[in-house]
């Protein structure tokens, strides 16, 4: 894989998942927000009603794509392996959160 493809696909995989965080984040505060679902991790459990719940999953998920940029400059192949599977985790976690979004709907 050429230098520039490679780093083109790291910008693309970073910016892919802080908008997959983002939309979990927004998805995850509507469905507790509106009793149709929980948050299963425990760390974020006591804020996800509170303001800061969005903030801080910006703010993680952009530092997370800074360290996956820092890494990238000196072990690109393991830098992308660990963004595109970080991608598809919380790809899944998105299609997890609009699954119980649909049947919840459906239910009520």
């Amino acid at each position: 894989m050429s230098t520039h493809l490679a780093r083109h696909k790291i910008h693309y995989l970073m910016v892919l998942l802080v908008l997959l965080t983002l939309a979990d984040g927004l998805i995850s505060q509507f469905l507790t927000g509106n009793g149709l679902g929980t948050e299963l991790n425990p760390f974020l459990q006591s804020i996800i009603n509170g303001n800061n719940f969005i903030l801080l999953k910006i703010v993680g998920s952009l530092f997370i794509a800074l360290i996956l940029g820092d890494i990238y400059r000196r072990q690109p192949k393991i830098a992308l392996t660990s963004a595109a599977v970080c991608v598809a985790f919380y790809t899944l976690i998105l299609y997890w959160n609009l699954s119980v979004f649909f049947i919840s709907s459906q239910s009520v």
